[in-house]
């Protein structure tokens, strides 16, 4: 298999059948062998009925239906779990991707990228509640996380299948596939892709997920930093607060001698206190971090490495 290309459906009943339609006339032209992976978030619609149709009439489409609906995240992981193709590209099911540039993705796939994502550079949406915040989101993605991208959110992607097997996804972490991906050493780029306006249906996504994002985004950028050694990270801030607390020590005990200003009602007292107790939680924090991180690699036998190739050396040897 070449291609998978996975979509999320939630209450598309008006989009199925053209979606099926441009995939198919857009892979018609090549000599790929695919399958188009379709999975109903719990849609209350007719979306499911449609789906099926479709399936029963072409062996290639596989149809995944969710008890409930669970989120795009939920839905693009199904979908990459049942994928069996060397490439693996996700797109929306509202029609605002354009199925014409999955060519053009697998083309720099083919040069020797293993993540390729979607630039919608000419966005069809309005601005207030769709273009700022993801402006401002992508900015605040790229900056943390070091890929620079110029669009996280769009959801047209191509991606080796074998960058995806050691990445799990919750909440909204689809997005951050291409960080997630190149902190195991995935080569990632960006093209431009066609965005067109929506035309059937309504948009399922508002400006409070910009929340959801910046919230994710605090997870993986402690994953791609902190999650082999959270000491680290909150070892550093317990050694900076201790210190901090005894700056304020001294200022306390300055002023109890030279100034003749009494402990319990300087105020400077409690401080110290306060911070060397953080300073120790912290340190704590860290500690238990390291617990956490020692029993989920070593209980799951999880290797704290990614192997792009071995030479002259049999797996079942490892």
């Amino acid at each position: 298999m070449d291609l998978s290309v996975v979509v999320p459906i939630y209450n598309e009943e008006e989009n199925v059948a053209l979606l099926y339609e441009r995939v198919t006339a857009a892979l018609a032209v090549t000599d790929l062998c695919y399958e188009l992976i379709l999975v109903d978030d719990g849609s209350s619609d007719r979306s499911y009925l449609l789906l099926k149709d479709i399936a029963s009439q072409d062996q290639r489409v596989k149809v995944i239906r969710f008890r409930r609906n669970f989120g795009q995240t939920a839905a693009m992981a199904a979908g990459f779990d049942a994928a069996s193709g060397r490439v693996v590209v996700p797109m929306d099911g509202d029609l605002q991707n354009d199925p014409t540039d999955i060519p053009r993705l697998l083309a720099k796939i083919d040069e020797g990228n293993d993540v390729v994502s979607g630039w919608r550079k000419d966005r069809q949406d309005t601005f207030i509640n769709r273009k700022l915040p993801s402006m401002i989101a992508n900015g605040l993605i790229s900056r943390f996380t070091g890929v620079h991208l110029h669009d996280y959110g769009c959801t047209l992607k191509a991606y080796r299948k074998e960058v995806l097997e050691g990445i799990n996804l919750y909440g909204e972490m689809h997005r951050f596939v291409p960080a997630l991906a190149s902190q195991v050493g995935a080569k990632v780029t960006e093209i431009p892709v066609k965005h067109h306006p929506r035309l059937y249906g309504t948009s399922k996504y508002g400006i409070s997920r910009t929340v959801r994002v910046v919230l994710d985004l605090m997870t993986v950028k402690f994953l791609l930093q902190y999650s082999t050694k959270p000491i680290q990270l909150f070892g550093k801030w317990g050694v900076y607060t201790i210190f901090a607390g005894m700056m304020s020590g001294l200022a306390t005990l300055y002023m109890k001698i030279f100034e003749h200003m009494s402990m319990n009602r300087n105020p400077l007292w409690i401080l110290t206190v306060f911070l060397v107790f953080m300073g120790v939680q912290f340190i704590v924090l860290g500690l238990l971090g390291e617990l956490n991180a020692r029993t989920y690699y070593e209980a799951q036998g999880k290797p704290i490495y990614v192997v792009r190739e071995r030479l002259n050396i049999e797996r079942e040897a490892l």
